[in-house]
């Protein structure tokens, strides 16, 4: 009969709440990626309203402060994409130049803009303040498939005050600096029975008070409870954001998923306990 008070109550707060990876549109989550592997993505499906502003504005100087602001801005708009690629664009495989692409064989590459949400590794909180530091002049997008082992990456640097895409690299997902906590996320994403498998008792949970718009509450979730809370996990393919933050082969990560247009945010944090991860607590 333990917390059985606190799961109406968590439970209510999940309705209340009602966000997944498929965002508030009720959208099933895209779970493969557009771009083959070894190929670039072509542009077959129509821009939406927010796309067709963004691409009709000529993006403000301010947008090269923030990488976040840039990035929407350049995933949006064909024109941006051409302005801030470094042509010819080298594209690498474990480190060595495979081929380069002109730019008439570039093809618009709108990242995470066509589904609701996008997806963030760290290694501890602190390094979730990085996306809003201004001095950083290097990051790297990472495209995670799981179905074939490969992280495809692509190298933004500032430049003269401006970002650019400056190269692609292809690597097999073994050499990831995150390896170890990827091989297990792509089970758990995909399978619940492990999920409980790897659910610490208790799970701390940390969410909006439903009788309060300004206030969060917390508590704690068991094993057993798990179904009944479960999000639903991104699979097939991910994304990650690496603004300089320095991976190590840690015992912990943050897992987020962001929502774009809703601002909504998941917090995962797993912690590796005797060579296993569980997970030990999760934030909406």
């Amino acid at each position: 009969m333990r917390k059985l008070v606190y799961v109406f109550s968590i439970a209510l707060v999940w309705g209340i709440v009602g966000f997944s990876v498929s965002g508030c549109s009720n959208k099933k989550p895209k779970t493969v990626d557009s771009a083959n592997i070894d190929t670039l993505a072509k542009d077959t499906t129509g821009e939406d309203s927010s796309e067709q502003l963004i691409a009709s504005t000529p993006m403000p100087k301010a947008a090269d402060e923030l990488f976040d602001d840039f990035i929407f801005n350049f995933a949006a708009s064909r024109k941006t994409q051409f302005k801030r690629i470094v042509f010819p664009l080298k594209v690498y495989s474990n480190g060595r130049v495979i081929r380069t692409i002109d730019p008439l064989h570039w093809k618009l590459d709108h990242f995470f803009m066509r589904q609701d949400y996008y997806t963030l590794i760290f290694d501890n909180p602190r390094q979730m303040n990085m996306p809003k530091d201004t001095k950083i002049s290097h990051v790297i997008i990472e495209k995670i498939y799981f179905s074939k082992s490969i992280v495809k990456q692509y190298l933004f640097n500032r430049i003269n005050g401006q970002w650019k895409l400056t190269s692609i690299n292809y690597n097999r997902l073994y050499k990831n600096t995150n390896a170890s906590f990827l091989r297990f996320y792509k089970v758990f994403a995909s399978d619940s029975t492990f999920q409980i498998e790897h659910i610490h008792d208790p799970v701390k949970f940390i969410g909006p008070d439903p009788d309060n718009d300004f206030s969060t509450m917390t508590g704690e979730i068991i094993p057993e409870q798990w179904p009944a809370f479960a999000p639903k996990f991104p699979q097939g393919m991910i994304y990650n954001i690496i603004y300089g933050q320095k991976y190590t082969e840690s015992n912990q990560k943050v897992f987020v998923i962001r929502g774009i247009a809703n601002g909504l945010e998941q917090e995962f944090t797993f912690r590796r306990i005797r060579g296993r991860w569980m997970l030990m607590k999760m934030s909406i």
